[in-house]
């Protein structure tokens, strides 16, 4: 089992900055494919950006490239998702995922999931 909990979530202004942190439990960090994935109300669960198991490879989906960087920080079991130049389209829940020895991109795919947190980006 994998057990991960979100923080970092908050209200911004639009062209702000917030960034998400996700700890992850359970599992050997580095064998584990992480993902941030967002769902805005009415909209189904999207993938945002992911970061792979060794050798880490990354994504990230057209509408944050450029603005949203994904990292992870072996020695703390953390991913982090760095959010830039925020827009009000970026408003929802943000949820980390973990697969194990995946790339962390599938939302399908993913194993175990945290509880989000909610990003509001306001005008």
């Amino acid at each position: 089992q994998v057990q991960l909990v979100e923080s970092g979530g908050g209200l911004v202004q639009a062209g702000g900055s917030l960034r998400l942190s996700c700890v992850a439990s359970g599992r050997t960090f580095s064998n584990l494919g992480m993902g941030w994935f967002r769902q805005a109300p009415g909209k189904e669960r999207e993938s945002v950006a992911s970061i792979g198991w060794r050798p880490y490879g990354t994504y990230y989906a057209d509408s944050v490239k450029d603005r949203f960087t994904i990292s992870r920080d072996s020695a703390k079991n953390t991913v982090y998702l760095q959010m830039n130049s925020l827009k009000p389209e970026d408003t929802a829940v943000y949820y980390c995922a973990a697969d194990l020895f995946g790339s962390g991109r599938n939302r399908d795919g993913m194993e175990y999931w945290g509880k989000g947190t909610l990003v509001t980006v306001s005008t």
